[in-house]
């Protein structure tokens, strides 16, 4: 049994890579300075605009990418996930949405393409259809076993929204649910909150959700409300609307009293996911 710090980190990425680049060191040496050990980017943290400079970027930025995190987490001695960017896929019309958890070593612990598509009509007008330049991953998250942190399980963004999803990496060992997000300010204000607090609740979990949050263009904004959650629901830590970090710690021995507590994992009925 173990206690750390985790963050979970805020940003308002824009279609300039350097320039986001840069905002997300600033924030994960300022995490590590306060003695964070796991330390999430939300998704979409390399780059936030049009679809179409997203294809032409995406075979350089993917590179970018998994450098990026090798170089933070060696240099800051975090285990670090980012939280979502473009991998093409060589048809040079759509990308996967790939997170990547690193290790203190540089080593890569686990990856995951976002399976979940968000193809949704919003009651404000905006329209959203990832499907056309995204292409759904094949497998389902992975749970990482991390030394001297705890059993992580991994998702991205709209996966919040499907529970099952969550019960398969809890299943599978998951102690912390990462959910990184460029969640939208309409939906957010009713639902970031809820859905995160229910995913924590109902696997007895901590939840871990890094955000984009503000206005990235004329066209789109984000909710921010980075978030700690534990496993008895309650909000450890808000990142609020600005950029910065909502840091927390994660007790495993928690963990165990909750679930001793709850029991609901051990009362599944066994013809049920």
């Amino acid at each position: 049994m173990t206690d750390f710090l985790a963050a979970a980190l805020q940003l308002t990425s824009t279609s300039d890579p350097e320039v986001n680049f840069a905002s997300a060191e600033e924030q994960i040496e300022l995490a590590a300075r306060r003695g964070a050990e796991l330390v999430g980017l939300p998704e979409n943290f390399a780059f936030m605009g049009d679809d179409q400079k997203r294809l032409e970027y995406a075979p350089e930025l993917a590179v970018q990418c998994s450098s990026f995190l090798v170089t933070m987490a060696r240099r800051y001695q975090v285990v670090l996930l980012g939280g979502g960017f473009p991998v093409p896929i060589g048809d040079g019309s759509r990308t996967l949405n790939r997170s990547e958890l690193v290790g203190r070593d540089g080593q890569l612990l686990a990856r995951y393409d976002k399976i979940h598509l968000f193809d949704v009509d919003l009651p404000d007008g905006n329209t959203y259809r990832e499907s056309e330049t995204f292409t759904a991953g094949e497998s389902l998250p992975p749970v990482v076993d991390v030394p001297g942190l705890c059993r992580i399980g991994l998702s991205i963004c709209y996966d919040v929204r499907f529970p099952e999803l969550y019960r398969h990496l809890v299943k599978s060992g998951a102690e912390l649910l990462m959910i990184p997000a460029a969640f939208t300010a309409f939906t957010g204000k009713d639902h970031w909150q809820v859905l995160l607090q229910a995913r924590a609740i109902e696997n007895t979990a901590y939840v871990i959700a890094p955000a984009q949050t503000g206005l990235h263009s004329s066209r789109r904004q984000s909710h921010g409300h980075a978030m700690v959650i534990d496993p008895w629901g309650t909000v450890l830590a808000d990142a609020g609307v600005l950029k910065g970090a909502a840091i927390a710690p994660v007790d495993t021995f928690h963990i165990g009293r909750i679930r001793e507590q709850m029991p609901c994992l051990k009362h599944r009925h066994q013809d049920l996911f």
